[in-house]
């Protein structure tokens, strides 16, 4: 049967940076970016879409670290039957100088049938099989596995798990996800997964606060949309039952903050979500949602609002005698609009 990996074109240009969720064979597949989850990830992913072609697959693993003269060369040699084979080669960022001139070697004439996946998690090492890798040197591929900082990139992490499992799921529910793991990004997507294995239905934000509504990122920040929205009491009902479930200020403090400079920076903005997302380096949700908290806002009232959440975020963390007096206050000047 015709294998894909084998079949790949030998020269020309390579894709700069696909995302991770967009792998596919190649004769040599570069892994970039110091995101050890995303490179595992791709990894497996790589892995099952050849083992789905042909389950004779054979996997081997190298570390370029403590590289064996020849050992790729082995490796990469036809067996008696003609397997295909999938070397997956760690720590290139520490790569012996024998395993950096091979694989430059090896990239002039790659063998039929292999594919050989290797992990750069960052720094100079290895520049010029870098530049060959990324020149599309025997027909390589990049694939970036860089670290996720932002809400949207996070969003759009939780928008391609839900799309490969051919689900769908709900912008609030992806905001809801990405707050209450906004910490890491492995319990991101264990969330992910629990939720598309666990349910049939499209997922929501009820969904979502059905399986994860007692995490405590998740609850501070539906006290600050409380407090924004004026519900004084809710947001301190809510506060309470953040702290007494072990919560700790500062998070709750940084939630808080969160939501006011998304309101802050949309405010006298004209234009739509989606043109303004761009601009401001937020989601058009992020956008809209941030308009509509905003409503009824005076810019001195923000102002005022912010500057009380920094005094509480100093009191929280040591400056003050009382944090929990500071965390009331802050909920019922935000909830007063600043006032």
């Amino acid at each position: 049967m015709a294998r894909p990996a084998a079949r790949a074109t030998r020269g020309g240009a390579a894709p700069s940076g696909l995302p991770w969720h967009q792998i596919r064979p190649a004769p040599a597949v570069l892994l970039s970016g110091p995101e050890e989850f995303l490179a595992d990830r791709a990894a497996r992913l790589l892995r099952d879409r050849l083992r789905g072609q042909d389950p004779s697959l054979e996997v081997h693993d190298v570390d370029a670290s403590t590289y064996a003269p020849g050992e790729l060369l082995t490796l990469a040699s036809p067996s008696l039957f003609g397997e295909p084979r999938l070397i997956r080669v760690g720590n290139v960022e520490k790569a012996s100088d024998e395993f950096l001139e091979e694989a430059l070697g090896y990239l002039e004439a790659p063998a039929d049938d292999t594919v050989v996946v290797l992990r750069h998690s960052g720094g100079v090492r290895g520049k010029r099989l870098l530049d060959a890798l990324r020149a599309g040197l025997g027909g390589a591929i990049e694939v970036s596995c860089g670290e996720l900082k932002g809400d949207q990139e996070r969003a759009d992490f939780v928008h391609a798990e839900f799309r490969t499992a051919a689900r769908t799921i709900t912008p609030g529910a992806v905001r809801a996800l990405v707050t209450a793991f906004s910490a890491d990004l492995g319990e991101l997507a264990a969330a992910c997964r629990q939720l598309i294995e666990d349910t049939d239905d499209d997922v929501t934000e009820a969904t979502v606060d059905r399986y994860y509504g007692g995490r405590v990122e998740t609850t501070a920040f539906d006290a600050a949309d409380a407090a924004i929205a004026g519900r004084a009491g809710d947001a301190l009902v809510l506060l309470r039952h953040a702290l007494e479930s072990g919560a700790d200020p500062v998070p709750i403090v940084a939630a808080f903050a969160m939501k006011l400079r998304a309101m802050a920076k949309v405010v006298g903005m004209r234009g739509g979500g989606a043109e303004l997302a761009g601009r401001l380096g937020m989601a058009p949700w992020q956008v809209d949602r941030a308009r509509r908290d905003g409503q009824g806002w005076t810019d001195d009232g923000l102002a005022n609002a912010i500057e009380t959440i920094a005094a509480t975020d100093a009191a929280v963390k040591g400056a003050g005698r009382d944090p929990v007096y500071a965390l009331e206050r802050m909920i019922l000047v935000i909830a007063d609009r600043g006032r």
